[in-house]
């Protein structure tokens, strides 16, 4: 539930945060948080529709107040503001949000959120008090810089920080505990000259999922990271490198040391010889001699050993022969073949639509969903594939 504060803002880069650790969010507003941000920025955000405040028109759910909740496990209000936290303390249920709090019986979490005054004042201290008492999980508020110009406590708690507390109430099974991750996002880009470059048009969200997935169930993830348009996630190792090269030496280095590695990076295939460290000027007559980039995955499947290789084949045509022939060529475990010509789910989209190809010969359609719920898919396949390799082999005589 996101309330009338300034600090309304930052609930939209919270939403995105949640969903890149492979939750699904929606999101309630109190009429004051529309003066702030509008609905359609989360309804954008979270692709669901907003719960508004106000009570329902002629022909719209008429009890949207008790059906929003269902099969939600938490409720988390942020900001949280000294109105709504004394709605909370109180019971009290005077629209359509509120009553949907109310009437949700879920967990809940709240992220104060006011002026410094605001929030020492003997009532707002004692709903907070009454709130604790009933197992409401307070979060914050942060001390420094407020709206008003002053400085004190009272500012929302740090994005971050509510995710992982977010996640950490969740719980729930960690299914890859004690598994090391390694995985690969974003597009690597290789200099022309000091300033230009050649690259792609990856975004690195997918490999972010499956890095923030991975790490919700449990494993240990180190991210490799080239050029990426979106957050990094939390609870993740993150290693940065930007060119082919750069990546071969961070994989290289962190791969004897994993159990599953997903190379969901885009890795251009050329760079330029001798890039010159100055601009080139545009009154220069310029030729690029391109020479090929190391192959990765060719390289890594030739040593994996015991390890479980991913790969991905973004195609634009003869998608399953492409990604059938990268499988065997590279001697993958599994390949993840996408259709990046598609506008919902090529480069920068934030669903996907895949196909799995696996080395014993299946073939696992994932339909078009979210790219955190894709990234389950994908380690479901990947950590059932390393369960039973183990199995064949503790059997082995």
């Amino acid at each position: 539930m996101v309330t009338g504060s300034v600090a309304a803002y930052k609930a939209a880069d919270l939403a995105r945060r949640l969903m890149e650790r492979g939750l699904t969010v929606k999101v309630a507003m109190t009429a004051a948080a529309e003066r702030f941000v509008t609905p359609l920025t989360f309804e954008a955000l979270t692709a669901s529709p907003v719960l508004r405040a106000g009570f329902p028109a002629p022909g719209q759910e008429p009890m949207a107040h008790i059906s929003f909740s269902r099969g939600a496990r938490l409720a988390l209000v942020a900001p949280a503001t000294a109105d709504m936290l004394g709605k909370m303390a109180h019971g009290l249920a005077d629209d359509s949000v509120s009553s949907m709090l109310l009437a949700s019986g879920l967990p809940m979490m709240a992220a104060p959120a006011m002026n410094s005054q605001m929030y020492a004042h003997p009532a707002v201290q004692a709903n907070i008090k009454t709130l604790a008492q009933r197992g409401v999980t307070l979060l914050g508020p942060a001390s420094g810089a407020l709206a008003c110009g002053e400085s004190g406590e009272g500012k929302m708690e740090d994005v971050g920080a509510i995710v992982d507390a977010v996640m950490e109430k969740l719980g729930g099974d960690k299914p890859m505990a004690g598994l090391r991750v390694l995985v690969t996002a974003g597009g690597c880009r290789e200099p022309i000259d000091a300033v230009r470059y050649i690259g792609n048009r990856s975004s690195g969200k997918m490999g972010a999922a499956v890095a923030a997935e991975a790490a919700r169930r449990g494993a240990s993830v180190t991210l490799v990271a080239a050029h990426m348009e979106t957050h990094l996630p939390q609870g993740v190792a993150v290693q940065r490198a930007y060119t082919a090269q750069q990546m071969m030496e961070a994989v290289r280095s962190s791969f004897t040391s994993c159990d599953i590695l997903v190379m969901a990076a885009a890795v251009t295939d050329y760079k330029v010889a001798n890039p010159p460290e100055r601009k080139v000027k545009k009154s220069e007559t310029a030729r690029l001699e391109l020479e090929a980039n190391p192959d990765i995955l060719a390289d890594i499947g030739a040593r994996k050993g015991s390890r479980l290789v991913v790969g991905f084949a973004a195609e634009t045509d003869d998608l399953l022969a492409e990604g059938r022939r990268k499988l065997l060529a590279k001697n993958m475990d599994m390949v993840v073949i996408n259709d990046v010509s598609r506008h919902d789910i090529g480069f920068g989209a934030d669903h996907n639509e895949v196909t799995i190809l696996t080395r014993d010969g299946r073939k696992i359609e994932i339909p078009r969903a979210a790219k955190a719920e894709v990234a389950g898919a994908i380690l479901d396949q990947a950590a059932d594939i390393l369960r039973a390799g183990r199995e064949k082999a503790a059997g082995a005589p």
